[in-house]
């Protein structure tokens, strides 16, 4: 940067506070990348074009106006420069309110401080190596809180970093082993037929549809027939591709190229493509992959078994949209309610588990299975608290869904937390509209400011990695 960028407005030094602020505010986005989905849902690719044109914007505003228009900086800068490059309306919201601590009345102040612990602070200084002095003398390796993240997200980075490496790893390890043990095929087909075993027969669905036939007043059937249908088209292809690998190794068919994936796929622990394509989203290896689907195909069972359940278990679904929407369905036509008037109000329970349940609510619905991370639930306190230290995730309580006409959004006081199926967080919209990733939102009570959590990236999720 030339010297004399310093001195290119009538207010200097203000304009110099500012744009380290902007500066500093360039670096703290292009940093939290290394995050991952706790920094960004997308990764963006921010250019050093953003930040020019964002200094030079503030340096006419800074110029032209006696009261400089922080508003206007804060909005050009997150909406229109960076915002441009944001496809994702959480990054969005992300984007601006990280923006406040950099671009507000208080960074005039000399000693302002850009973080809670103080290292990062607007300064005094003139001159161009000035500043470079300050910048010496800033921390070589930055800790999370000057990207407005937990400690523990030092660990969500480095668990990142492991998991690429390993994965690099195994895409290079040999396809055949020699010495003593068990040769890769004899692994193959022990891995096989365990998982064969292990997995059950798909449901019968003239039993389930006859059990649970289409109801006006009762959206549930329809969802629980559907559950099913999705289900079934995950356990035939896990079945019939299991057999056939047990058979080409064997050498009674032809090893295809779709069998040799799917064999790499088990010997490597991830699950197969061929599965992965029918199935819900999930990041887990296939070592728990397996376990968590016997799991949900036991919840639906119990299900159909026992009749519609008290609480339900919002992992174990397939497409939670479904149920979601067929709760919104029930509460309208109970009432006679047009239903684009219902939302949701949210209630967090004290019963920690299904177990603990006492009071059963006649409208709405109970929904358990939630992880939340960058921050816990305080069951004592009822509200949400700082993660613990190495803490990554905690488990929600049960929560009541409660359908509401007219309802008015609370404007403090509440958390409105994204509800994701995994911890990638980003999705691509299906043929139905919906998000193959995102599930809906909550409002969790909270004493502190909703910008604090957003700084955090606090969201939940219905299944973890492991």
């Amino acid at each position: 940067m030339p010297p004399e960028r310093f001195e290119q407005t009538n207010k200097p030094g203000d304009w110099r506070k500012i744009m380290f602020g902007l500066l500093l505010f360039n670096a703290v986005i292009l940093e939290r990348r290394k995050f991952g989905p706790l920094g960004w849902n997308i990764s963006y690719q921010f250019t050093d074009g953003d930040c020019e044109v964002s200094l030079q914007q503030a340096k006419l505003l800074t110029n032209d106006y006696d009261v400089i228009p922080f508003k206007v900086i804060h909005s050009l800068t997150s909406e229109n420069n960076y915002g441009g490059r944001v496809t994702d309306n959480w990054d969005r919201r992300t984007m601006s309110n990280l923006l406040h601590e950099f671009c507000n009345d208080n960074v005039l102040n000399t000693g302002y401080a850009f973080s809670s612990s103080g290292k990062y602070k607007s300064s005094d200084a003139e001159t161009q190596t000035d500043y470079a002095e300050v910048v010496r003398n800033l921390p070589t390796n930055a800790s999370p809180e000057v990207f407005g993240l937990h400690e523990n997200a030092d660990i969500t980075c480095a668990q990142n970093d492991t998991a690429v490496l390993f994965a690099t790893i195994l895409s290079l390890q040999p396809r055949s082993t020699a010495g003593g043990g068990k040769s890769r095929d004899e692994i193959l087909a022990d891995l096989a037929n365990d998982i064969l075993s292990r997995m059950p027969q798909p449901y019968n669905l003239e039993q389930v549809s006859d059990t649970y036939p289409t109801k006006y007043e009762d959206s549930m059937n329809t969802v629980v027939q559907q559950e099913c249908i999705r289900y079934n088209k995950v356990i035939s292809k896990v079945l019939s591709s299991l057999k056939d690998l047990i058979k080409a190794i064997s050498g009674e068919v032809v090893m295809t190229a779709e069998l040799e994936e799917v064999g790499n796929s088990l010997f490597t622990n991830s699950v197969p493509e061929m599965w992965a394509k029918v199935a819900y989203p999930s990041l887990k290896p296939l070592a728990t992959w397996v376990p968590d689907l016997i799991a949900r195909l036991a919840f639906i069972q119990t299900w159909i078994d026992e009749g519609k359940p008290q609480s339900f278990w919002i992992s174990g679904f397939y497409f939670p949209q479904a149920f979601i929407t067929g709760t919104l369905q029930n509460h309208a036509r109970k009432y006679q309610l047009p239903i684009d008037t219902i939302s949701f109000g949210y209630a967090v329970r004290p019963e920690a588990t299904p177990a603990e349940l006492v009071d059963i609510p006649t409208d709405g619905a109970l929904i358990y299975g939630l992880f939340i991370e960058g921050a816990r639930w305080d069951m004592k306190d009822a509200l949400l608290r700082e993660s613990r230290a190495k803490e990554l995730y905690t488990s929600m309580p049960l929560i009541h869904l409660l359908p509401t006409q007219h309802r008015v959004m609370p404007t403090s006081g509440i958390y409105v937390v994204p509800v994701y199926k995994t911890l990638a967080r980003f999705g691509t919209l299906s043929t139905t509209g919906h998000s193959t990733n995102f599930v809906m939102t909550l409002e969790i009570p909270t004493d502190q400011e909703a910008r604090h959590w957003i700084k955090r990236g606090v969201a939940c999720v219905t299944a973890l990695k492991v």
